[in-house]
């Protein structure tokens, strides 16, 4: 291990390195330098409070620290009184909420890096995707979650999920509120029935098969339980900016284990959430410290197979949620996997180790390496040859400009690092004040709802026309019958009453009564079986 006193350190490169990370205001501790092989624990690698706002991307292989460095940045910043969002994928971040346990492997770190290290659990919040799974239940509505996000869960494409828009665009205009997806079916339903098709055409129609697309998807999304995500009562994103009794930033953690093979789906209902926080806040610009830090994990999914029109929704977020007080990071095993656009908003980096096993993997470093500013390190070597619990480095400086890139050798988380007990998750969760008010779905009156009371009331409507009809016709062939049987009886003379019936003015009104009463019916049983159809 070097020494500061070290002149070939203290006048070379390393110094410069070090130089460019002595910030003067509140800043997390990421670890220490490492130059030439060696740990430098007196050259602290640090990145300011004051840009997490500015986005980060934490990249890597799989096994090479990646989710530990999200633990130890999500540490620092909820000491700092800074909320925190994680995405808890493969079920092992829940150990944040407990103090860790110290081993000879901890006690070396904290030696190599100066870290006073110390086991430490921090307040933290636990949910689930509509309830799979242990964790507080976070829904959304259709309506709220929009048709860009559905058309990007539901894989449609663009002429389809320009329909979907339509269809949104429709049920908002007649307040038919899509709360769960048994709503969107019947809107979708009802809009290609022959009742319901004009309904759309002054603003291009909803094609018969492109809402059998729909219906497909939709039919797919539910056998996966994806019913169980959309409902009421909708979560509130605003829960995720509160801090604990002491001060210190409460860490909400996604628990996602029970829902890791439906990747398309979590990583969409993450957008969701950034989206619902971004729609929501009020413009603060640059704080001292961040509102919100939100950890993206599993990144590639989201942009994977995405439409041009969900991508710029993205970007759009990123690009302007920062004025609102949060930070974004996006988790993912390299640089290429989020698109250049989103990219060139993620002012922070850690890049952990990557592998370059395949002509591919090559190339991917390559296209890594070009991806950080010039340094005096060969990233190429240094990239396949790091350790775990090493990566990377570049932020931005308390003035916004990037900082030299850094080798490091990263702090040791204090929490625990792996999942707690399942019986302590579950009494965490049922000692929340959260899970009164989001465990117990609610149904209420909504678009299927409304539409399938509708159909009752026509089809009542319906029946009770047909037989008012038979009535009708049943008394006119009792009349045919008693005038026949008049003409051939003897005239006796007609009382006030008889002349009236029998008058032209009284047969001319009954008439017109059943005429009138025969169009209502036609249609309203023409409607109704075009509904059944």
């Amino acid at each position: 291990m070097s020494e500061s006193t070290d002149p070939a350190v203290s006048a070379g490169p390393a110094e410069e390195i070090a130089a460019g990370y002595a910030f003067t205001g509140p800043a997390l501790d990421l670890g220490a330098l490492l130059w030439d092989g060696r740990c430098l624990p007196d050259r602290q690698i640090r990145i300011p409070l004051s840009m997490l706002n500015r986005h980060g991307l934490v990249a890597g292989a799989t096994g090479t620290g990646k989710t530990k460095t999200l633990q130890l940045i999500a540490e620092q910043l909820s000491a700092h009184g800074v909320p925190v969002f994680l995405a808890d994928i493969k079920g092992d971040v829940s150990g944040i909420s407990a103090p860790g346990a110290a081993n000879e492997k901890i006690a070396e770190r904290a030696q190599d890096v100066a870290q006073e290290w110390e086991a430490t659990g921090f307040p933290s919040e636990f949910y689930s995707l509509g309830g799979i799974g242990p964790g507080i239940p976070v829904r959304s509505t259709v309506t709220s979650f929009g048709p860009v996000l559905m058309s990007k869960v539901l894989q449609l494409n663009q002429t389809q999920e320009q329909s979907l828009g339509l269809i949104f665009h429709y049920a908002d205009t007649k307040g038919l509120e899509l709360i769960d997806l048994k709503d969107l079916r019947a809107v979708v339903a009802f809009l290609v029935s022959d009742q319901g098709r004009p309904e759309l055409k002054g603003i291009g129609g909803l094609s018969t098969v492109t809402a059998g697309v729909i219906l497909r998807a939709l039919t797919a999304f539910e056998q996966q339980g994806a019913s169980e995500f959309f409902g009421e009562p909708e979560f509130d994103t605003s829960e995720f900016l509160r801090t604990a009794a002491d001060g210190r930033g409460l860490v909400s953690v996604l628990e996602l284990p029970a829902v890791q093979d439906k990747p398309q789906l979590f990583s969409t209902f993450l957008m969701w959430l950034l989206a619902d926080l971004f729609n929501d806040l009020p413009e603060v610009g640059d704080l001292e410290q961040p509102k919100l830090v939100f950890f993206f994990d599993e990144a590639h999914l989201l942009f994977k197979g995405a439409s041009k029109a969900f991508l710029d929704s993205i970007t759009q977020t990123v690009r302007l949620i920062r004025s609102k007080g949060i930070g974004v990071f996006f988790v993912t095993q390299t640089p290429k996997d989020v698109p250049a656009d989103v990219l060139a908003q993620l002012g922070n980096r850690v890049q952990h180790a990557l592998r370059a096993f395949t002509p591919d993997d090559a190339k991917a470093l390559k296209a890594t390496v070009r991806t950080f500013p010039n340094s005096p390190y060969d990233l190429e070597e240094l990239l396949t040859g790091l350790g775990t619990g090493e990566a990377v480095i570049t932020v931005l400086s308390e003035k916004g400009a990037p900082t030299p890139v850094a080798a490091t050798r990263l702090r040791a988380p204090q929490s625990l690092m792996g999942p707690i007990e399942a019986t302590a998750l579950d009494q965490a969760v049922k000692s929340s004040p959260l899970y009164s008010r989001y465990a117990e779905p609610v149904d209420r009156e909504s678009a299927y709802e409304k539409i399938s009371a509708e159909q009752a009331a026509a089809e009542a409507e319906a029946e009770a026309a047909a037989a008012a009809a038979e009535a009708e016709k049943q008394a006119k062939a009792a009349e045919k019958e008693a005038a026949r049987a008049a003409r051939s009886a003897p005239k006796p003379d007609r009382s006030p009453v008889e002349q009236v019936v029998g008058s032209g003015l009284f047969r001319s009104l009954a008439r017109s009564v059943g005429t009138q009463l025969g169009r209502e019916i036609s249609r309203s049983i023409f409607g109704t079986a075009r509904r059944r159809r």
